[in-house]
């Protein structure tokens, strides 16, 4: 027997091996499918019936799996029942602020433990018994990292209760029928195109849990479309039914068999680790209504699994996925730039399976931004670099200087100019300058010539170049970039942190990690800005980057020290990622923010990069000479 009454929560298992809940709305809409019975159309559930954003999703309740058309994405769900008089239970929903300024709602677990802190009225919760390191500070509603101490917004909202169920579960909630339980026969199956392409990814994807049973009932249900429900004994590793047999397997070729054999080994090895370490995990005849063998269920087998488990689980279970599907040609999530590319990965598989080929649909690689959790103990201050920690404060104007004394220390006069055109007002060196803007005390048709690199440029053009920039007492020639004086930038106030912790990058196995941790407040522009007087944000901070420990990576942070306190490393702009205008932006110098991983680009490994970055930072005017010179 059930409890007397729960509430119910329909969730997904994202990449991370964590349990995301379906809205309210959402879950109200499978239940209703769940009690409609299979006889009324109710095998799958299609999500973008009641949320436009889900359009893509189908769920199919006799494999308990979510299925994207687009990019054949295939996610376990489950059907967890929590205390009514937890959050779900009253329509109460929590939520953190993320980087994009939109709101995203906490783990079902995780949310339930914030709202029994708030209803006992206590000052704070700390998450980290179950397993998060964060603190929920309620008397300003933020959310505080207990590593890094960042800070976030967090919100408590009202929404739809999630469905109630009390009593008895109804044997129409049952996919499929318990074995030996007397059912009516079931209703032909539909034969329009949708369901028929489901229904031939179903039967491609998963002999190895049924050694082809499943097939054969997919595919004798396919030809006389009178579909009989294949045996369920098997529990999957998430808890529900596993996939049914690809039809691909009922004819094995050469080392299928040992495949097979191999297959269920595996599945058996998880099955037992799986029960050891979950015993509150129990066989489901019915994803939607797990009994027990005894068909009562117990409290403790409606507790939800704890994080490591879970994770172990996910694991195991895309081992046995990927396996089962005996891939001749592997279909995958595509990473990159371009939308079609998962598309066209989704439709290949959809054609493939419909064809009876084998098919082995991924997941894409996992991003890893940050390192293991490090205790304050683990950190370390960085060998050879004095402090922890610099600040930057507003620009300091530099006084006493105008434009033409500036220039005159990098400039040589042209008594007779060349027939060549000033490359900043494309008008003829012997020409005068053809500037139009605010006119300048210098005489147009002078020509100076700079003293490092040699080209030459009208007096007026390069006077209003330099009123038009930074006016820090520096100058970088148009043509080449090289650099006069000492370039600074327009980078807000901020923090930059930096030290060693004990985790090492891939590809630089044989050291440490140097971590940065970048932080800027959001402000008001000042008269150095596109926008003065106008405020700017600062998405995305604090931002941690990374890099190895070595010899030319300790040079690196040397510069990019030198590269803060000349206000380089950001700028006030347009995001090239968001579009979004008088935002921080980073300013041509890459860093690398991811820790683990590389899939955006801005990971390890990463055999240039420190090459890179170092070219970059000359192109900014700071080499090992310009250490000497900030020491000086």
């Amino acid at each position: 027997m059930l409890l007397a009454s729960a509430v119910v929560v329909w969730e997904w298992l994202n990449e991370h091996g964590r349990w995301r809940p379906y809205s309210p709305a959402v879950s109200h809409h499978i239940e209703a499918v769940v009690r409609a019975g299979p006889r009324n159309g109710g095998g799958s559930v299609v999500l973008g019936q009641v949320d436009s954003r889900l359009a893509p999703y189908i769920i199919d309740l006799q494999s308990m799996h979510q299925f994207r058309q687009d990019t054949g994405t295939i996610r376990p769900v489950r059907r967890s029942y929590y205390d009514p008089s937890s959050a779900p239970g009253k329509g109460v929903v929590w939520e953190w602020e993320n980087d994009n300024g939109t709101w995203t709602p906490y783990d079902m677990e995780v949310g339930i433990t914030i709202q029994h802190a708030y209803e006992k009225q206590h000052p704070w919760i700390d998450l980290t018994s179950i397993g998060f390191c964060y603190i929920i500070d309620f008397s300003n509603m933020g959310q505080i990292n207990r590593q890094t101490q960042r800070k976030r917004r967090v919100r408590r909202r009202l929404d739809m209760v999630y469905p109630l169920v009390t009593g008895t579960l109804p044997k129409s909630q049952s996919w499929p029928a318990s074995p030996g339980v007397a059912s009516t026969p079931p209703a032909p199956a539909c034969t329009c195109p949708q369901c028929l392409l489901v229904m031939s990814i179903k039967a491609a994807v998963s002999a190895g849990s049924n050694g082809g049973l499943g097939a054969a009932a997919s595919q004798q249900q396919l030809q006389t479309q009178q579909p009989q429900p294949p045996p369920r004994k098997a529990v999957s590793l998430s808890g529900s039914s596993r996939l049914p047999t690809p039809a691909s397997v009922l004819k094995p070729q050469d080392g299928t068999a040992t495949m097979r054999s191999s297959l269920k080994t595996l599945a058996s090895q998880v099955s037992r680790r799986q029960a050891a370490s979950t015993p509150a995990l129990t066989t489901a005849n019915s994803p939607a209504s797990p009994p027990g063998a005894n068909g009562k269920v117990t409290r403790a087998s409606l507790n939800t699994l704890n994080r490591t488990n879970l994770q172990r689980l996910a694991i195991a279970q895309s081992r046995v996925l990927i396996a089962s599907g005996v891939p001749t040609v592997p279909v995958k999530n595509l990473n990159g730039s371009s939308p079609v590319n998962p598309a066209l990965a989704g439709i290949t598989g959809i054609l493939m399976s419909a064809a009876g080929l084998p098919v082995c649909l991924t997941r894409p690689p996992k991003l890893v931004l940050h390192p293991p959790p490090v205790s304050k103990s683990e950190i370390k201050p960085i060998p050879g670099i004095s402090n922890t920690c610099r600040k930057t404060t507003k620009k300091q104007t530099k006084k006493g200087k105008t434009p033409e004394e500036v220039l005159k220390k990098y400039l040589q006069k042209v008594r007779h100019p060349p027939d060549e055109d000033c490359t900043i007002c494309m008008e003829r060196l012997s020409a005068p300058s053809g500037y139009k803007g605010p006119q300048p005390v210098i005489k147009p048709d002078l020509v100076g010539k700079l003293s490092k690199c040699g080209h030459m440029y009208h007096l007026h053009c390069l006077v209003a170049m330099y009123n038009n920039g930074n006016k820090d007492g520096s100058l970088q020639c148009p043509t080449c970039k090289t650099i006069y004086g000492v370039k600074t930038g327009t980078q807000p106030p901020g923090k930059m942190e930096y030290h060693l912790i004990p985790h090492s990058l891939p590809g630089h196995l044989d050291c440490k990690t140097i971590r940065i941790i970048y932080n800027i407040p959001p402000g008001m522009q000042g008269p150095e800005h596109p926008n003065p007087g106008k405020s700017f944000t600062a998405r995305g901070f604090p931002r941690h980057c990374y890099l190895p420990e070595s010899e030319k990576g300790r040079k690196v942070l040397k510069l990019l020290l030198v590269a803060w306190d000349r206000r380089l490393i950001f700028a006030i702009g347009t995001s090239s990622t968001t579009g979004e205008s008088d935002t921080v932006i980073w300013n041509e110098i890459h860093h690398k923010t991811e820790f683990g991983s590389n899939l955006t680009g801005h990971g390890y490994p990463d055999p240039n990069y420190l090459d890179n970055v170092l070219t970059e930072l000359a192109a900014q005017g700071i080499t090992e000479e310009s250490v000497a010179q900030e020491k000086d």
